[in-house]
């Protein structure tokens, strides 16, 4: 265990794992500007982009439970990152979007999140997902106080059910949901496990103690 901690603890881990989460986005540029998307490149580079958030998504609500399970404290000092790695892909998700959809055409981008609920509810993800990014710095989390903090950063377990949604939508037009069930299931356990936690926790706290009164 402490040569796992001592590799997660090098210098260089963290732009290791910097390099490792942009490997998608590099693998995607060079795709499209060499042709190498498939037939409908713009639909290839949305599809992508969004599938790589719900990844990281999932990656980032691993953290905890692999720390704690696997006894590894020093993988808590790269939740941060990956979580805005999240908000990175969604962003870029939605560039693609507004661009290759839309034609940045932003009344007509209104009208369609309006419009199809599958947007909707993507967008609304986005939309929660970004006051996360803008407190993910400690400046943030001493202006906020730690309890607000951890509160508002709870939100991160309803933006995974929008994730959910948002994907299981767009599926059923093509009447796929094989990566939704898997995306689903990982989701359900990570979230399980939080659960199961809490209840364990609440069971051990001690009874309060009522005195009579004489």
């Amino acid at each position: 265990m402490a040569s796992r901690q001592n590799l997660l603890l090098h210098p260089a881990a963290k732009p290791l794992l910097f390099a490792c989460c942009l490997l998608p986005f590099v693998w995607l540029f060079y795709g499209a500007l060499t042709n190498q998307l498939g037939a409908n490149p713009a639909e290839a580079l949305i599809r992508a982009t969004g599938d790589w958030t719900l990844r990281f998504l999932c990656i980032v609500l691993a953290i905890t439970p692999l720390r704690v399970i696997s006894n590894t404290p020093a993988l808590a000092r790269f939740r941060r990152m990956l979580g805005l790695f999240v908000y990175f892909y969604v962003v870029i998700h939605l560039l693609s979007y507004s661009w290759f959809d839309m034609g940045f055409d932003v009344p007509e981008i209104v009208k369609d999140i309006i419009k199809r609920p599958f947007i909707l509810v993507g967008f609304s993800a986005f939309l929660l997902l970004t006051p996360l990014a803008a407190t993910s710095f400690n400046a943030a989390i001493k202006k906020l106080g730690a309890r607000r903090w951890q509160l508002l950063h709870k939100l991160v377990y309803v933006i995974a059910g929008l994730g959910l949604l948002h994907f299981f939508w767009m599926r059923s037009g093509k009447n796929d949901f094989a990566e939704v069930f898997v995306y689903a299931a990982i989701i359900a356990v990570l979230l399980g496990w939080r659960l199961q936690k809490l209840f364990s926790k609440k069971r051990l706290q001690p009874m309060p103690v009522v005195r009579k009164q004489l």
